[in-house]
């Protein structure tokens, strides 16, 4: 159950993730000022999701893995110590700077380089987990044959 719990968490975080640069993208790109402030809001409103996801896979990772050494497990140990720091001290001040001044109708210099960044880190946020979520995968891949086989049989 924790591993169902875990890996649903994530990749609850990853859609999320995912949704917030695609909006961030298109509306920067494509459309106008009042929908960057819509999808700054909504991420922001978002957050209230992604935020729980992220403390779950955490959380249940850690559980999972307990004293528990291969290289996969430590190799998602160091990813999510990066993805932790990367989306408290980058990415969340970053979608509360965001919106507020895009809420102040400050699209300046400063409001794009921050965007650039949130992007940026976003992206890295984003690549990080979807590797943790393939280490997981491979190192599951023995249970879900076996349930495989186990569902074939019966």
């Amino acid at each position: 159950m924790k591993t169902i719990i875990h890996a649903s968490a994530g990749t609850v975080a990853m859609i999320l993730i995912a949704n917030f640069l695609t909006a961030t993208l298109i509306s920067e790109l494509l459309l106008d000022e009042t929908a960057i402030l819509t999808v700054k809001e909504a991420i922001l409103i978002g957050l209230c999701l992604l935020i729980p996801a992220m403390a779950i896979t955490g959380g249940s990772g850690l559980s999972l893995a307990r004293s528990r050494h291969s290289p996969a497990i430590d190799r998602k140990r160091r990813r999510m110590k990066i993805i932790a720091a990367n989306g408290l001290l980058i990415l969340l001040p970053l979608a509360i700077l965001l919106y507020m001044r895009a809420a102040a109708g400050l699209f300046d210099g400063l409001f794009y380089a921050m965007q650039a960044l949130e992007v940026l880190a976003g992206s890295v946020q984003l690549a990080l987990l979807c590797r943790n979520f393939r280490d997981g995968r491979k190192m599951t891949k023995g249970k879900r044959l076996a349930m495989a086989k186990t569902l074939r049989t019966v």
